[in-house]
């Protein structure tokens, strides 16, 4: 199980009714397909060894007979396939008849799972043909059955399925109707230890009936951390009163990974990442621990042989930019519900501190323009004039025409009021004083101009009865990149969770949103402006940024997929590059993302001091490095185990 990944499948084969020998070759024609794509675990529909709409011929020996006869064929074929396998069929225990599951590895029924809710409504009547399964295991004799001269037999019960060379692996199962009751089976098996769960169904299509079935699986995924496969008849069950879509689902802890399109009748294919499970599930206190879950629910193992694995090859999807939304509506909808939450914090900051203005330091570049649009919703809601915003903006060597243009039209088109403060002076007398050579460009150079811009907005805050809005932004916390006790300290960080790849489309969002012209093509313009920190001086044009920071530190668009894996979701440094790589193919070759990558971690250890100190700043997404929230980071941390992974590919 290289980097976690299992590949898994939902196969809907078309099958006819009652015909066993006819839908066992079909079920044996997907399995060998699937072996060759690499799945390791393919789930079939509920009874399609028979099929589900069989009705009375149920009670039928030759029925049932001849369903028993097909299981064992099947797991015959599946002899040399490494893959353990779950079909369904009707099975004689007890002198009732269950709808089991049938779960088969290396040739043999390792299992067979009756279904414990039987739907007795409508269109369904399972209960006049099937006994719903009440605890009360039973050993079904299979020997006669695989006639080969050895001893074959499987226990009819509730359980999961082991291997013993992957603990992070724990398969449960439930049948159809077991998901949509109050209390699903999958919740006692994921409370037992199950991380993936399948569930072999025949669900009849009914006009919004897909939306409900997806909604079921994904949030039930969710609700158990886990992974979940959906396998649903289609073609060839009778039509006599119902149609069946063969709608297969795979999800993995609240995401549908992918799912058929209705009455296709196909293999559905993804791959579920059971490290990421594993840790979510460490992560989450509320998340109840396995230990006695097995007694306590009595669901008990099976352990069987190691399952063997060669490197996954992936086919879901991995977004580039993983903050933002590739939708264009569900984009548009997070744009606006962060600018909400960004307002309502400062909102309440502002009203609980009786502050009577907001100060805020201008550039004309992206984080200032949005942590502006931010103050002027607060003060919005605050039914108060966005003169009691102050936007000061102070040019100094590196600092452009345009932007500081920008600056200006961004200030006047909101109606804020603006300060022009001119720091040349000031730095250049800083550095006379300490001795400091002007054509020395150095780290002295760039933070002696960020630290004069903060001591500026903090002076005219206590001028004006404010308190100083921060502009930085997610992405440059991860790395450090600010100047401790300048741009670094405010009074309040609205952009402090937003990361940089989100906080351009926040901003174009308002430009598309904002219904005033002149607003919208400022906001536009500055879309456009490459980041910078402008403190590098110009060309002798003063248009010409000299200094663009993602020359210096790399792509954000790769930091923030960085961030979002190896942080978010604890990705070891060696499955990051592979995902990367398998996000960015075509645009960023192996060389680019490993030097990066490396330049990441390095200054996500080394940077984490200024992180320790940060001023608040709402949570707005599921990441945050505030040390009072979901990141506690040693400043002293080391990264040589991260690098030395990373040395060794």
């Amino acid at each position: 199980m290289v980097d976690g990944f299992i590949k898994v499948a939902a196969c809907t084969p078309k099958i006819k009714v009652a015909d066993c020998e006819y839908n066992a070759e079909r079920i044996i024609e997907m399995l060998t397909e699937a072996s060759k794509k690499g799945v390791k675990l393919c789930v079939f529909p509920e009874l399609c060894i028979t099929g589900y709409t069989c009705q009375d011929l149920f009670f039928q020996d030759t029925l049932l007979n001849g369903a028993l006869a097909a299981l064992i064929k099947i797991a015959k074929a599946a002899e040399n396939i490494n893959m353990l396998i779950a079909v369904g069929l009707p099975v004689k225990a007890k002198g009732k008849i269950f709808n089991c599951a049938a779960v088969i590895y290396n040739g043999d029924v390792k299992m067979l799972v009756p279904k414990t809710h039987l739907p007795n409504y409508n269109e369904f009547y399972e209960a006049r043909h099937f006994a719903a399964f009440n605890g009360e295991s039973a050993f079904i004799d299979l020997t006669k059955a695989f006639n080969d001269g050895e001893k074959h037999g499987a226990f009819m019960r509730q359980g999961l399925i082991r291997f013993d060379n992957l603990p992070e692996l724990v398969i449960g199962f439930e049948i159809c109707e077991d998901l949509w009751v109050s209390n699903p089976v999958s919740n006692r098996l994921a409370q037992a230890g199950a991380t993936v769960i399948c569930n072999l169904s025949a669900s009849n299509e009914v006009i919004g009936k897909e939306q409900y079935r997806r909604a079921l699986v994904s949030n039930q995924s969710a609700r158990l951390v886990s992974g979940y496969i959906y396998c649903s008849a289609g073609d060839g069950e009778s039509t006599q009163d119902m149609v069946f879509s063969g709608h297969n689902i795979i999800a993995e802890n609240g995401t549908i990974l992918t799912q058929s399109r209705l009455f296709e009748n196909k293999m559905t294919i993804s791959e579920i990442d059971l490290k990421r499970l594993a840790f979510e599930r460490r992560k989450l206190s509320t998340y109840e621990q396995e230990r006695n879950c097995d007694e306590k629910n009595n669901i008990p193992s099976i352990t069987l042989p190691a399952l063997n694995f060669e490197k996954t090859s992936l086919t879901r999807k991995y977004e580039k930019t993983p903050f933002v939304p590739s939708d264009y509506s569900e984009r548009n909808e997070r744009c606006h519900l962060i600018l909400q939450m960004q307002s309502h914090g400062l909102m309440k900051r502002i009203s609980h501190t009786n502050s009577k203005s907001v100060v805020i330091g201008i550039s004309g570049g992206l984080d200032s323009t949005l942590a502006l649009l931010v103050c002027v919703m607060a003060m919005d809601l605050l039914n108060r004039p966005h003169t009691d915003i102050t936007a000061v903006t102070m040019p100094c060597f590196g600092t452009t025409k345009r932007t500081r243009s920008n600056a200006e039209f961004l200030c006047r088109a909101l109606g804020v009021s603006f300060r022009e403060v001119d720091i040349s002076k000031a730095v250049l007398q800083h550095f006379k004083d300490i001795g400091h050579d002007y054509e020395n460009h150095n780290v002295v150079f760039e933070n002696g101009q960020a630290r004069e811009r903060t001591k500026v907005l903090m002076n005219i805050a206590n001028q004006v009865n404010g308190l100083v809005v921060g502009t930085g932004d997610l992405s440059e916390l991860a790395l450090g990149w600010a100047t401790y006790n300048g741009d670094h300290i405010s009074m309040y960080g609205v952009n402090s969770s937003v990361p940089k790849t989100l906080v351009r489309y926040i901003v174009k969002y308002y430009a598309d949103t904002c219904d005033y012209p002149p607003l919208e093509k400022v906001l536009n313009d500055i879309y456009d402006t490459p980041v910078s920190p402008e403190l590098l001086p110009t060309d002798e044009s003063g248009t010409q940024i000299t200094q663009k920071t993602e020359d210096l530190v790399g792509p954000y668009e790769l930091h923030d997929f960085f961030l979002y894996h190896g942080i978010r979701w604890s990705c070891e440094p060696k499955k990051v590059l592979r995902l990367a790589e398998y996000a960015f193919s075509g645009e960023y070759n192996r060389e680019t993302i490993l030097y990066w990558l490396k330049t990441f971690y390095r200054r996500f250890f080394s940077q984490q001091f200024k992180r320790s100190c940060l001023p608040d700043g709402a949570k707005i997404g599921s990441v945050t490095l505030s040390p009072r929230g979901d990141w506690r980071m040693p400043s002293d941390a080391v990264c040589r185990l991260w690098l030395e992974q990373l040395d060794e590919i």
